[in-house]
């Protein structure tokens, strides 16, 4: 869902791609050669701000889905986590089947299975998903979905660390401010609970570490193969579990009524739809545009959580809240003075070309 490690290289706060492929191109605008920076024909302007409206419009459909995914939880009400989860992989299972089936597809799927390397990829991808899926469903269903919000807030903090501790990147002054700023936030937040915000932090960290896991496949597969494929490695789990569950009398799939059923059968869409609009999106945008997007859904989030659950927040967390709102200031501030610097650059590359 939402906000994603960096998939650029840089270790600036962009879009945790759930589906691996993020574009470089800025706008999808085609440049000319030549002594001098050659004009854009008008032609090729429309077509390119067509595809930005259009990669926009995807970008903000997918956050919107994943921010107001609490109030699906909600009505899967008496529904536990695991059952959910559960759910949720096998449905999206068959949905993807059947897209793969009508989109002609299978050719690619059976190119990432043959490929030791991206199926091994993937299958790690899915295990990390599969914790932070559950630890989502479980912070909504349990009344913490601040918390759970949180987490993808912070998110973009975990990717500057995994920039620096895995990749061995160095930061940028205000990088490394905006991680101080983000310690500080998560001590405010652990004396407001009274305990490590674990949910948040195992939010963050399973979907940092998934992004960068699929950041290793890069463009070898799309959203729907690699979609695919996690859920094909999670399948027999997540088979177990809802037998499990229905031989122990906990599982509510068929003792809910139609109404019920058909929801939670309707999680293998309302899982995928969102992932092929990141992907249509992350075409179209460069990964400034994504960068911003991300925090669509955790607001949301926020958003629900305050009005429609009606969750508390106690003065020491907006104090917190507060803090980790600063640091992502931070972050999106040096982002795009780092995107307006490499513009430059560029346009002085083309100019001296």
């Amino acid at each position: 869902m939402s906000p994603v490690p960096t998939s650029d290289g840089s270790s600036a706060p962009t879009a945790l791609t759930p589906s691996g492929d993020a574009s470089p191109a800025v706008n999808g605008v085609s440049r000319g050669s030549g002594p001098g920076p050659a004009a854009t024909p008008p032609a090729t302007r429309t077509a390119a701000d067509k595809e930005t409206t259009t990669g926009i419009l995807f970008g903000i459909g997918a956050y919107g889905l994943w921010g107001l995914l609490p109030l699906y939880f909600y009505v899967l009400n008496p529904a536990g986590a695991v059952e959910i989860v559960a759910n949720r992989v096998v449905w999206s299972l068959l949905f993807c089947a059947l897209l793969i089936t009508v989109s002609r597809a299978w050719p690619a799927i059976g190119a990432a299975f043959r490929n030791r390397t991206v199926f091994g990829t993937l299958a790690l991808a899915a295990g990390l998903i599969a914790v932070n899926w559950v630890t989502y469903t479980y912070g909504v269903t349990t009344g913490q979905a601040v918390e759970t919000s949180l987490g993808y807030f912070i998110n973009p903090l975990v990717s500057v660390l995994l920039g620096v501790f895995v990749l061995k990147e160095k930061l940028r002054p205000l990088q490394w401010a905006a991680v101080a700023v983000g310690f500080v936030a998560v001590g405010v937040l652990t004396y407001s609970y009274g305990k490590l915000p674990w949910i948040a932090l195992t939010l963050a960290f399973s979907f940092g570490l998934y992004g960068f896991v699929k950041k290793r496949v890069g463009p070898r597969v799309d959203a729907l193969t690699s979609l695919s494929v996690e859920t094909f490695v999670l399948a027999p789990i997540a088979a177990v579990a809802m037998v499990v569950l229905a031989v122990t009398g906990a599982a509510t799939l068929t003792s809910n009524g139609s109404g019920h059923f058909w929801l939670l059968a309707a999680s293998g869409v309302i899982t995928a739809v969102p992932l092929l609009f990141f992907g249509a999106s992350a075409r179209r945008l460069p990964m400034t545009t994504i960068g911003l997007l991300q925090y669509f859904a955790p607001v949301l989030q926020f958003i629900v959580a305050l009005v429609v659950f009606k969750e508390a927040m106690t003065p020491e967390r907006w104090v917190g809240f507060g803090v980790v709102w600063l640091a992502l200031l931070l972050l999106t501030a040096d982002m795009l003075r780092a995107a307006r610097r490499n513009a430059v650059t560029r346009k002085r590359a083309r100019a001296a070309a």
